[in-house]
């Protein structure tokens, strides 16, 4: 079977060293990449672009779509004020991000969002997102963690008949770096796993055999264990069909 490839939607890392002040870098992080390989694909990293209309296209060349993890997106782009405890925004990053986003997923493409990538999947279809969790004071799991990065730190609960849960137990643990999670869902979307607070830890596309957004990182994960490794070969295998 020919190997799928898998388009990593990648991200700008802005560089602060004196000699190269304001150097910008495109990267996705290693572990993303080692996922891909290891669950039998092929990663291949989609940049960050300025033409909105390229970013369109770039995930339309790839057989299946990761969206990775990030900074905080732009709380204006979900028709939001910035909140107090808000990060480092780039808004023109989240805006070629979420062109790609929709682009694969409105072109039927096999879809997993990480972390952030998780959060564009929701905005880019309409649902908006908590800017800082932990200001408000209804969810107690600590869900912003300084474990290492494959330490499972919570728990979270997945709901029946979706695909995480043809995938995985019906509670699991998992690891935890994020302070914003998805507020509303987006219409056509459902929320197929949460923490014990209540917090959403996925979300799937309503009636398509594999758009989801996982708030955790399971490709960290991987360098502990194999436990997250279904997660990324149903990518590779829906990826295949196309």
């Amino acid at each position: 079977m020919k190997k799928p490839v898998i388009g990593i939607i990648g991200n700008i890392l802005f560089d602060k060293n004196d000699s190269m002040y304001g150097l910008e870098r495109s990267y996705v992080n290693t572990d993303y990449i080692r996922a891909i390989e290891k669950a039998g694909g092929i990663p291949l990293i989609l940049p960050v672009v300025d033409n909105l209309e390229l970013a369109k296209e770039l995930p339309l060349t790839v057989d299946g779509v990761l969206a990775s993890g990030g900074y905080d997106i732009d709380p204006l782009l979900y028709g939001e004020e910035p909140h107090n405890k808000l990060e480092f925004i780039c808004t023109s990053i989240d805006r070629s991000q979420l062109a790609s986003v929709k682009a694969a997923v409105d072109a039927g493409k096999p879809f997993l969002g990480i972390c952030k990538g998780a959060q564009l999947l929701n905005v880019a279809f309409g649902g908006n997102l908590y800017q800082d969790i932990a200001s408000d004071p209804n969810f107690f799991v600590k869900h912003s963690q300084k474990a290492l990065r494959g330490n499972a730190t919570h728990t979270i609960n997945i709901e029946s008949e979706s695909i995480l849960s043809s995938l995985f137990s019906q509670k699991i643990p998992v690891n935890s770096y994020h302070h914003q999670s998805i507020k509303q869902c987006a219409k056509g979307f459902k929320v197929t796993a949460c923490a014990a607070d209540g917090i959403v830890e996925a979300i799937e596309k309503e009636n398509n055999p594999f758009v989801v957004g996982v708030q955790w990182h399971p490709e960290m994960m991987l360098s502990s264990s194999d436990t997250m490794l279904p997660l990324f070969q149903k990518l590779i295998v829906e990826s295949s069909r196309i």
